[in-house]
């Protein structure tokens, strides 16, 4: 492990990435943000103002039904650019309808695989998972028969969804707050910005007046225009008294849940791929598609973890439990160089190229959280160990879906990977092929970077699969029949 740390610190310090921000802290942090990048981010706020102002219009006739409004609220929220710091950025930055709600800049996905913030200098230290069917995970549970963690939202649990009975809520509140994403320094802050916006009368009329009924202290505006984390010693700057501090928190959940919702409509988890037309009898799968829908099920075993139903099942293409991998570690992660205070005096990362993420247990033991919505249930503490570097099995729906045939997506927790063959041939080979250093000639087709950790890694279901470059083809075929947008969407 301590070679693997020095071979990551010395990859990391040398790796070119090209990336960053005109803001300030981009020189200490060695980003740059390419061309092609602006351009890209450029339209893709583009893209995002005018879905805005198209569901702003709405409001002038909003649906007369209160689970549509609700949907609409969360909508008009994940587009809302107000709701981040330095009012830049929306939800939706990261999770786009024409990427499958994931990250939509192709050279972001190439580059680096995380996102900058609302700071621009400050990025994540993964890949933004996709939305899409994130509400259909259950409340984060332990199982004892299968020995697992069930459940929950992020790659590590943590959005528990034990406190509103709703994963997908509990994750939409963890953004806002996050440093290094929307970057708001207390909660009150996105409720006072929701407070100003067009939605806030549809919002009162769904969730009550007394919404947004609170006293909000004359500083208001210029204690939510610092960048989080809040100072040492204040961890609400927005100073406010015993029971408008109970109503924020009411009214932060009930934007999370209108978020929550939204996710959930048919506008978002549809089931209207391929894979669905041909379970309803509406279409049939293609020679090879149906050769790696039979490889997925069969000498593969992907559907194991990505579970295509089963009785009283949806084919969600998750199991919600967790698992490493043996994922190499992406040394192109911005994150790395993020180690000294930027000139806001934070710094994401203080163990620079040493950082090794452990995924759940590292939320099960609140070590390097960049947000924390949900509370650990104390008696989940004895999992930590069995757990670190489990990350969680993300649904393969929507896996390949993308604007253009050239965009590059990103895969994997920490977006190592950017094709779809790419780590298709890792899980068939990974125990096969041999180690070698992060930008080898080789790596990705003859050999492979050790793991970022060895912890609790998976060897029954992944590294020698012994499949053909045939098979392997033919499970990316199969995999891309999961493209929501085949079928019309059914709105009942």
């Amino acid at each position: 492990m301590k070679t693997q740390r020095a071979l990551l610190s010395i990859t990391a310090a040398l790796v070119a990435v090209t990336l960053g921000a005109d803001a300030p802290g981009a020189e200490e942090n060695g980003t740059v943000l390419s061309p092609q990048a602006l351009q890209e981010i450029a339209q893709v706020e583009a893209e995002i103002d005018r879905i805005e102002a198209q569901a702003i219009e709405r409001l002038a006739m909003p649906p007369d039904n209160q689970v549509q409004q609700i949907e609409l609220l969360g909508k008009l929220m994940l587009y809302d650019k107000q709701l981040s710091v330095n009012r830049n950025e929306a939800c939706a930055f990261c999770h786009m309808p024409e990427t499958g709600f994931t990250g939509p800049v192709s050279e972001l996905n190439r580059t680096t695989g995380s996102y900058p913030g609302s700071v621009r200098t400050r990025f994540s230290n993964r890949k933004p998972q996709s939305h899409a069917y994130a509400p259909l995970s259950p409340v984060l549970h332990y199982n004892p028969g299968q020995g697992d963690l069930v459940g929950g939202n992020f790659w590590d649990m943590r959005a528990t969804g034990r406190r509103l009975g709703n994963p997908a809520a509990e994750q939409a509140q963890g953004p806002p707050t996050n440093p290094v994403e929307m970057g708001l320094p207390d909660i009150a802050c996105a409720v006072y910005r929701a407070s100003q916006r067009p939605y806030r009368l549809m919002f009162e009329s769904v969730w009550g007046l007394q919404a947004f009924a609170i006293a909000w202290p004359s500083d208001v505006e210029q204690a939510c225009s610092r960048p989080g984390p809040p100072p040492a010693g204040e961890p609400m700057p927005v100073h406010l008294g015993p029971i408008d501090r109970g109503r924020v928190g009411t009214t932060f959940d009930q934007m999370a849940q209108s978020i929550a919702n939204y996710e959930a409509s048919a506008e978002v988890t549809n089931f209207t791929s391929k894979f669905d037309a041909v379970l309803a009898g509406k279409a049939k799968f293609t020679a090879e598609e149906q050769a790696g829908y039979d490889v997925f099920r069969g000498k593969a075993q992907c559907n194991a973890c990505h579970r295509d139903g089963g009785p009283g099942e949806d084919p969600l293409f998750t199991d919600f439990t967790a698992s490493n991998i043996g994922m190499p570690a992406n040394p192109r992660l911005p994150y790395y160089r993020e180690s000294r205070p930027d000139a806001l005096g934070y710094a994401a990362n203080t163990a620079a190229s040493s950082y090794i993420d452990g995924g759940v247990g590292d939320f099960l033991t609140h070590k390097h959280l960049l947000s924390q919505p949900s509370t650990v249930d104390a008696r989940w503490l004895g999992l930590a160990a069995q757990n670190h570097a489990r990350i969680q099995v993300p649904t393969l729906r929507n896996v390949d879906k993308r604007p253009y045939p050239t965009f590059v997506t990103a895969y994997g927790h920490n977006g190592y990977f950017t094709s779809l063959k790419a780590i298709v041939h890792f899980y068939n080979t990974r125990d096969v092929l041999p180690r070698c250093q992060p930008h080898d000639v080789g790596e990705g087709t003859t050999c492979w970077p050790a793991p970022e950790s060895t912890d609790n890694m998976n060897t029954s279901r992944v590294g020698r699969l012994g499949l053909s470059e045939v098979e392997e083809d033919a499970i990316v075929s199969f995999m891309e029949t999961l493209t929501d947008g085949f079928m019309p969407v059914n709105q009942h």
